[in-house]
């Protein structure tokens, strides 16, 4: 006889609660097993943090990183408010709960398996025992590990000594380890006398030290302010700071510190460089690279690398007057690179690492120019794109010259050439030799904005670079791309259009065995033809146009010169066939770091890009390639270009004169303001981002003014 259904749901019921029982036995068991055999080691090395050793590419000696930047502080020397603004990004239930906090680890795991990123959940007690005994492994085991010290510590140790210690181990950027360490790295202060806004910062940094130094990477700001308003209000959540204080709180203003860890003049720039490419790459982590112990063989090749400081050096830094104000205000940056395989062979960040450390060779907040405009041509030829009367566009291409022409399909745009010159109908190839605004950005309409954007990302300018939009203007320069990265995008002019990932290193060992380094990514960015022809293009620039003085290396070169709104900056971007090479001038004010104008410097009324970013660019290609064969470019299929002479009769003919090393100063262009901000300078009101689902060309007036051109 079958039992009934009652008598099988109570033997069901049974095993399930006999199941249940002896998992949470062997549970149980197991915790107590994990937590018995768990012990509290030595400190580690992370938390000792070794040098790391730089190497130039043929092994000689670069740098070492420096001793650990750390000086341990008691906790009662640190401010109430800065270890409140610390719980308030970390841990805000620090002093009432215990060392693990189960819930806001299966909070952590379910948003990093929702695809939020990756979420760690763990207290300040068991971030303290990571940095001090464990590795950053991700891994079960660690966890577990983690766990486990992590309620012994708390059982041991006082919530004050924890803290502490956490306090004095944690990383926070700038070589930073501690609190004390890092007050002076980012306000030149001690800790004790910082205010509420930097503890807040310092704070926040603790989550991503690195991008969160703003001076370094402005372009972060919103981000940073984001997670500083957080901390903000959780101290006012959690009733540790007034409605005043919160009131008056906000992002405070870093210093530029020098760094006297022995990385002065070059060495620096080249470190930090070589330390951020390392970790944006993924090959290792921020705090792994913290850590110390690697050797790192570096892509910077000491001969190039000491000429391009020479050529600064000659052709600029012994020019500068300490008599002439404006000339306080120059920053130099440069940057170059193999086109063969994207290596960066040399790097000027400035004058000196130890008194400015923002490199000016990677910073992306200053204009790129007319610098850009070989892109805009590029993308013409990529896409086959034609005129508004359906001509080829091309060298030989015909196109109205005219300042302050209307662009066709774009109401309400019409861009002033430098010193409104007009220069009536004049061919593509005439109109790079001398950068005419009106006939780029028409090219850059007929080709279709969104694709002189995509192209110019494909050739190595990155995506999130500012300002970066697809509008007639994009053809000026407003972009605010790094010397570097537009090295790289001409690098890539230079390779046939096969587009090279800038690439930093060799070669990476810790201990003796080598660390993988990620394969830098390569691609076709452009067809061979369109690169080529730009380059047969960019040759007329040298021989005949605003970068004549490149003709110094004795070489065939093909490059473009540039010059940013108000004149901030100067540019000069070029190649031959074995070496692709950017420099550029800025103006900072020295005291409150603002962009100015170079109008002055050097006792000339404007510094074009043809001017001094050349020279310098000629003296350092010559040296660098002293000793090696003269070669031409090898061009595929590419007819003679013979520069056409515009017409000389009409009412359009050009009026331009031949380009001088002093050209008179030029009248700032003409555009009107957005319709919705009334009152803003046209100059200085950045675009709209349009979004990239909607058509290439839009209808609206573009709102951002171009920068002036250079002859």
């Amino acid at each position: 006889m079958l039992p009934s259904l009652s008598t099988r749901r109570r033997r069901v019921l049974k095993w399930i609660l006999l199941t249940a029982a002896a998992l949470f036995v062997a549970g149980a068991g197991a915790v107590a097993y994990g937590y018995t055999t768990t012990k509290i080691p030595a400190a580690n090395e992370a938390a000792l943090a070794q040098n790391n050793t730089f190497l130039y590419a043929d092994g000689s000696l670069l740098a070492k990183d420096g001793d650990v930047d750390r000086e341990n502080m008691p906790l009662s020397r640190v401010p109430e408010h800065v270890r409140h603004a610390v719980l308030a990004a970390e841990n805000r239930d620090f002093y009432h709960r215990p060392a693990v906090d189960p819930v806001a680890m299966a909070r952590a795991g379910w948003k990093t398996l929702r695809g939020d990123g990756v979420q760690s959940g763990s207290t300040i007690t068991q971030q303290y025992v990571k940095n001090l005994y464990l590795t950053q492994e991700q891994s079960v085991t660690r966890k577990a590990r983690e766990i486990f010290m992590a309620v012994k510590v708390d059982q041991q140790m006082s919530k004050d000594d924890i803290l502490e210690g956490y306090l004095n181990t944690s990383y926070y950027g700038r070589g930073a380890y501690g609190i004390q360490a890092a007050a002076h790295a980012y306000f030149g202060k001690d800790a004790e006398d910082l205010d509420v806004s930097e503890g807040a910062f310092l704070a926040a940094a603790l989550n991503s030290p690195t991008a969160y130094d703003v001076v370094a990477h402005p372009e972060n700001k919103k981000m940073v302010e984001r997670r500083v308003t957080y901390v903000l209000d959780g101290m006012r959540k959690e009733h540790w700071l007034s409605a005043k204080g919160r009131k008056a709180a906000g992002l405070p203003e870093l210093t530029e510190q020098g760094d006297d860890r022995g990385l002065s003049g070059q060495r620096g720039y080249l470190v930090e460089a070589v330390k951020s490419h390392l970790i944006d790459s993924g090959a290792l982590t921020e705090k792994e690279l913290a850590a110390g112990g690697y050797r790192i063989t570096t892509t910077i090749q000491k001969p190039r690398q000491n000429a391009l400081v020479k050529a600064v050096d000659d052709e600029l830094v012994a020019k500068l007057s300490d008599s002439r104000k404006a000339d306080q205000s120059v920053r130099a940056g440069a940057a170059s690179i193999d086109p063969r395989n994207g290596e960066v062979v040399a790097l000027y960040g400035g004058r000196d690492y130890a008194e400015r450390y923002v490199s000016n060779a990677t910073r992306r907040d200053y204009q790129v120019g007319s610098v850009f405009k070989p892109f805009v041509f590029t993308a013409a030829l990529d896409k086959g794109a034609t005129t508004a009367d359906g001509q080829p566009i091309g060298p030989d291409t015909v196109y109205d010259g005219t300042s302050r022409r209307p662009v066709t399909g774009f109401a309400g745009y019409s861009p002033q050439n430098e010193d409104d010159i007009s220069y009536g109908r004049i061919s593509v190839q005439r109109a790079t030799d001398a950068s005419v605004n009106s006939v780029y950005a028409q090219m850059a309409q007929d080709t279709g904005p969104k694709a002189v954007r995509d192209t110019a990302v494909a050739l190595g300018i990155p995506a999130d670079t500012p300002d970066l939009n697809a509008y007639p203007s994009i053809a000026l320069g407003p972009a605010t791309a790094s010397v570097l990265d537009i090295t790289s995008a001409y690098a890539s002019l230079a390779a046939h259009g096969q587009s090279h990932e800038p690439v930093f290193v060799k070669k990476l060992t810790r201990q003796g065995d080598e660390v993988a380094l990620p394969e830098p990514e390569q691609k076709r960015a452009v067809s061979r033809e369109a690169a080529d022809t730009t380059t047969s293009v960019l040759q007329g620039v040298v021989e005949d146009g605003s970068g004549a003085a490149a003709q110094a290396t004795g070489r065939p070169a093909a490059g473009k010169t540039g010059t940013g709104e108000h004149n901030r900056s100067a540019w000069f971007s070029g190649y031959t066939p074995e070496l692709a090479t950017s420099v550029a001038l800025f103006g900072q004010d020295p005291k409150t770091g603002a962009q100015t104008s170079l109008h002055g410097a050097l006792g000339e009324a404007r510094i074009n890009g043809g001017g001094y970013p050349t020279r310098i660019w000629a003296a350092y290609q010559e040296a660098a390639l002293k000793g090696l064969p003269v070669t031409t470019f090898d061009l595929q299929d590419q007819e003679p270009v013979a520069p056409i002479v515009p017409p000389t009769e009409g009412p359009q003919a050009p009026v331009a004169p031949e380009p001088t090393d002093e050209p008179e100063p030029s009248r700032e262009p003409e555009t009107s303001a957005p319709p919705e901000i009334p009152d803003a300078d046209p100059q200085d009101t950045p675009p709209a981002e349009p979004d990239p689902e909607e058509p290439t060309e839009p209808e609206q007036p573009d709102p951002a003014a171009p920068p002036e051109a250079d002859l």
